[in-house]
């Protein structure tokens, strides 16, 4: 407890404060005031000597747009559309192709495919541009016209032309649109071993990973091996079923710490007791497209020591965005704090480091196709502690391992290496609950076959 004295030093420090506070508000206030007396002007003579006339709401939803965009990547203002949108996403279903995009220079870029629908089964990449839909050049126009295009009825067509790093041509595509299915997780039995993916963080992630793993002990008739939890090319979703999703495999301990403006705005969030794989081997998948979300669940469960992360460095969002209602149909998405791992990692711009790092073999553009990250963005937010990406990618030596082709994979019947690999990995834990990440290592360096 502080003293009598400490706390009057304290309260004089601040009554001192006050006048040179005082003023510098008073000056914030007044430029402040200076720079809308501008907009006001510029707003003005847009709306007598533009060209055409132009509707108010379109300048001031634009120059809304425009102040957002000036902050970061992830803040953005959401009109009833926008709104109704988010809400479709996170709980419902539409029909469309099942693509993440973003927008880059005025043209319309590829986040991530959802696994299992049109785009995904058509061989869209992460980092690929659509430059035209039925023909028609999107570049230049806004990212809802191009997202109302590609959606429609279930059943109906459109070409895509793709353009993608690596290739010297443009990709030519046809899709047929499906109802896209918010179904944030499936799960399936392999050799024995649980293989739970986990498409995005909707409502019910967390309850909906508990469920898969009593359907996969039900289905076998007694636990498995161990099981794979398949992060890859998911976009991230809701904090709270990150939460939820890591706690599944967690007895104890912090999942995620967020922190605010202010040293003093710090959330943390910790596991509750009981682990409901039971102490069995589990391996995270990950990718390039492993963000936000993704890379909490990644994070705490390396972190904790309890899963062994493999496949390649993650997106790199490290950022948290608040919903911030202004009407019953409007809203503000804003970012408010930075997120941090239980050993106090931000994983902004740097992303999730695999503690075994397994190339995508099966993919046969997988060296010619550029890593699209965070770090990417314009206006993205900086690492406090400042991370290399050039030295995160490097790998001075090459795995003889990791030496074939697709071509030849394929011939032995492996379609996705990095699933293959974590399957051979746990096979080889078989015996071993609660196996060490040294453990897991040692397990995915040997041979298959060795003992």
């Amino acid at each position: 407890m502080k003293s009598t004295f400490l706390q009057g030093a304290v309260a004089l420090g601040a009554l001192a404060l006050i006048p040179a506070t005082t003023a510098a508000l008073a000056d914030g206030e007044a430029s402040s005031y200076k720079a809308l007396d501008e907009f006001m002007d510029v707003f003005q003579k847009v709306r007598s000597d533009y060209v055409e006339k132009v509707d108010d709401e379109k300048l001031i939803k634009g120059a809304i747009d425009g102040m957002l965009a000036s902050l970061d990547p992830h803040s953005s203002f959401l009109d009833a559309r926008d709104f109704q949108n988010l809400r479709t996403q996170t709980e419902g279903s539409y029909g469309g192709l099942g693509l993440s995009v973003t927008q880059e220079d005025g043209a319309v870029k590829v986040i991530a495919p959802t696994q299992d629908t049109p785009a995904w089964r058509a061989g869209i990449k992460a980092g690929d541009y659509i430059t035209h839909i039925d023909g028609q050049l999107i570049y230049g126009g806004t990212l809802d016209e191009a997202v109302d295009k590609m959606r429609g009825a279930p059943g109906t067509s459109l070409k895509l032309t793709i353009v993608r790093t690596g290739r010297d041509k443009p990709i030519e595509m046809s899709l047929t649109r499906e109802i896209i299915e918010i179904k944030p997780v499936k799960w399936e039995v392999k050799n024995n071993i649980g293989v739970i993916n986990i498409v995005s963080f909707s409502a019910n992630t967390g309850a909906d990973v508990r469920s898969a793993i009593r359907s996969i002990d039900k289905s076998l008739g007694h636990k498995p091996t161990g099981y794979i939890l398949d992060l890859r090319s998911n976009p991230g979703g809701l904090l709270d079923e990150a939460v939820s999703t890591s706690d599944v495999f967690l007895e104890r301990g912090e999942i995620v710490s967020q922190r605010g403006r202010n040293k003093g705005d710090v959330e943390r969030y910790y596991a509750k007791p009981g682990d409901d794989a039971k102490g069995l081997p589990v391996i995270v998948l990950v990718d390039a497209g492993s963000a936000s979300a993704s890379e909490i669940v990644a994070g705490a469960l390396q972190d904790q020591h309890r899963a062994l992360i493999m496949g390649e460095r993650s997106f790199g969002k490290g950022s948290v965005q608040t919903m911030l209602p202004l009407s019953n149909t409007t809203a503000l998405k804003l970012t408010t704090a930075r997120y941090f791992t239980p050993s106090g990692r931000s994983v902004q711009e740097g992303g999730i480091q695999p503690d075994i790092k397994v190339p995508q073999l099966s993919d046969p553009d997988y060296k010619d196709r550029p890593k699209f990250r965070e770090s990417d963005l314009r206006r993205h937010l900086i690492n406090e502690i400042k991370t290399d990406d050039a030295a995160l990618e490097e790998d001075s030596k090459e795995d003889p391992r990791f030496a074939q082709t697709a071509e030849e994979l394929k011939k032995k019947g492996i379609e996705d290496f990095q699933l293959d690999y974590a399957l051979k990995t746990i096979s080889r834990l078989a015996g071993t609950p609660g196996a060490t990440i040294a453990q897991a290592q040692q397990a995915a360096a040997r041979k298959p076959g060795a003992k």
